[in-house]
């Protein structure tokens, strides 16, 4: 059963994303005095009194703003609104009511939603003089300090009582997580929505618009998924100035490592840069399967062997994971975006899979009769027998008489013939060597 969506809204700067964080036990959404910081809906599960649910945090509402920016951040907030099963109207009590909470408060009466309407930055409850909030139109009210978490629960169990009753969860089933990461106005936010078919976030010619790591949970084709739209990687000195983008740049990372699929989105035009050759080698050392998105191919000028050119361009770049895949898009025009999908389902397979004790050690007999391990000094490791403990990524332990004796060429040879034994393209393997004697797990 889908859980019910709780929209928290307001104008900027009311502390919608300091009480998002505060039920949500994390810093999920940015937290800044700077109006404007959230930009799109930043989602995430929390759970009151046994009830699960999806909090929402939006930007700021500003109506009266001629920035572009804005009027985009209202339009999300009405997609929040729309979705939403009970909204959290926030208002800020230490600046008092303005022109701007009673447009918001006008917006809301036109939802037949049920709307509860929230002071925040309220210190001291009983010296608190709060009548004039009764001016909204929406009648009782919660007064909370959400950066002392004081007053939340009352306000939760309020929330969760606007839920219908809900039967006991079956098992939920396998969700893919899609992290879409590469560096700024690659086209990441655009390729988002139109895999989604709508608007999911901002998208603008405004390198950085993306600040937050986004998660969307959507279903494609009877599959379940979550895709991540992440804030675009700059260089470490090209965001000393913005502490904010510096946060960002953390949660994309950490974006990554929740991921079970990474999509590393170029710009066509732009070719692979230094920096998307850095992504790149975070996600091979996290041990994610990976897809390159070679984007606004609609734009470059093409003959029959452009995609060779690429392609073979992408592979002297990427010569530390020359497993990966790759695949020409145009977010734009929606080329070769669906088929994007069955890369995406490919490479989470490759990271998933599992072989018996036996198949693996055929195989590891088989690529040592063909090449024995080299002496060293005299001395030659012998191959014991292999495992597969865990997945991804496939994760193989070979014990050896001597694991020191197992050169790197080696290695990296056995390595190279299990993954063209399984045909694991597109995702990282790790190989483990260990004395026989060794206990570990």
């Amino acid at each position: 059963m889908v859980k019910p969506l709780v929209a928290v809204v307001g104008k900027p700067n009311v502390g919608k994303s300091t009480f998002f964080n505060k039920v949500c036990g994390g810093r999920i959404s940015i937290v800044s005095d700077m109006p404007g910081v959230t930009r799109d809906r930043v989602y995430a599960d929390a759970e009151w009194l046994g009830k699960k649910f999806t909090l929402v945090d939006t930007g700021g509402i500003q109506f009266k703003s001629d920035d572009v920016m804005f009027k985009h951040i209202k339009e999300q907030a009405q997609i929040a609104l729309d979705l939403a099963d009970v909204i959290l109207f926030f208002c800020d009590y230490k600046s008092g009511l303005t022109a701007e909470d009673y447009d918001v408060a006008t917006l809301l009466r036109r939802t037949s939603k049920p709307v509860i309407l929230v002071v925040n930055k309220v210190d001291h409850f009983l010296e608190a003089d709060l009548t004039d909030f009764y001016s909204l139109g929406f009648g009782d009210f919660y007064a909370i300090a959400a950066e002392q978490k004081q007053g939340i629960g009352d306000l939760l169990d309020q929330v969760v009582s606007y839920f219908p009753a809900m039967d006991e969860e079956d098992d939920e089933d396998e969700v893919i997580k899609i992290a879409v990461v590469g560096k700024p106005n690659a086209g990441k936010s655009s390729l988002v929505n139109k895999i989604l078919g709508y608007d999911r976030t901002i998208v603008s010619d405004v390198a950085g618009t993306t600040r937050d790591a986004i998660d969307t949970p959507f279903t494609y084709d009877g599959r379940k998924y979550v895709i991540i739209d992440t804030a675009g990687m700059r260089k470490k000195r090209a965001i000393v100035s913005d502490s904010v983008e510096q946060y960002s740049v953390m949660r994309s990372l950490n974006a990554v490592r929740r991921a079970d699929v990474c999509l590393i989105v170029m710009d066509a035009n732009e070719g692979l840069s230094e920096q998307d050759v850095k992504i790149a080698g975070f996600i091979h050392e996290e041990g994610k399967p990976s897809v390159v998105v070679i984007n606004k191919w609609d734009l470059i000028e093409k003959d029959t062997h452009t995609v060779e050119k690429f392609n073979k361009q992408l592979s002297c770049d990427l010569a530390f994971m020359d497993y990966f895949r790759s695949i020409t898009v145009s977010a734009l025009t929606g080329q070769r975006v669906m088929k994007l999908m069955e890369e995406v389902n490919y490479v989470y397979a490759k990271s998933t899979f599992r072989c018996t004790t036996g198949m693996l050690n055929d195989v590891i007999s088989d690529a040592v009769s063909a090449v024995e391990p080299p002496s060293h000094n005299g001395r030659r490791a012998k191959i014991k027998y292999a495992t597969q403990p865990s997945i991804q990524p496939p994760t193989f332990v070979i014990f050896t008489n001597n694991a020191d004796l197992v050169h790197f060429s080696y290695r990296r040879y056995l390595e190279n013939y299990i993954r063209r034994a399984f045909s694991l393209d597109g995702t990282p393997i790790k190989l483990i060597f260990r004395d026989k004697n060794d206990k570990d797990d």
